[in-house]
């Protein structure tokens, strides 16, 4: 998705709840950081979306969701999601980034920063997250170091926390390779 659609969702999202912050928890929220993303990095055409104040509106949300009349106009929709939605390491909420201005009528996105993203996607471990944080890791979005260290802060089984460990190391060691 470019950065235009994601404003263009957040404003339907406004209208529809009349909430006014989002939390963009998935691919998306590189937008918060990354002027210029590869199609190939944010291919996905759902924004995972979080009513900040007010959560129960949230599931409001399913109007402009999957399969909706706005998915079937448009080709991409929000995916109404929860904070329960994500594994994300402690303190994540005060390194959400603002999404740069744009055409939202006032609605505002807070994005994940890219490395509680990542960790997200590894705790996901579905194939497609583990090839989108393999992508950053070789354009050096990432860094190995803070991975490891946000990795430390996420509430997970122990067997989860070596499978992501080694995982992060591959990615990277495969990024050095290139």
């Amino acid at each position: 998705m470019k950065k235009q659609q994601v404003d263009h969702v957040l404003r339907a999202a406004g209208r529809i709840t009349g909430e006014k912050r989002f939390i963009i928890i998935g691919s998306q929220a590189l937008h918060g950081t990354l002027a210029d993303i590869a199609d190939s990095i944010v291919r996905s055409v759902e924004v995972d979306l979080l009513a900040r104040s007010r959560p129960d509106r949230t599931e409001w949300l399913v109007a402009i969701g999957a399969h909706s009349p706005f998915h079937e106009q448009f080709g991409y929709y929000a995916d109404p999601v929860s904070e329960d939605t994500a594994t994300l390491p402690r303190g994540w909420k005060g390194r959400l980034v603002k999404l740069p201005p744009g055409d939202t009528e006032g609605v505002l996105g807070l994005c994940l920063d890219p490395r509680d993203l990542a960790i997200s996607k590894y705790a996901a471990f579905r194939e497609k997250d583990l090839l989108f944080n393999r992508e950053l890791a070789r354009r050096g979005i990432l860094s190995e170091d803070q991975l490891l260290r946000l990795l430390e802060q996420t509430k997970m089984s122990h067997d989860l926390r070596e499978r992501i460990r080694a995982r992060i190391a591959a990615d990277f060691k495969d990024a050095a390779r290139e």
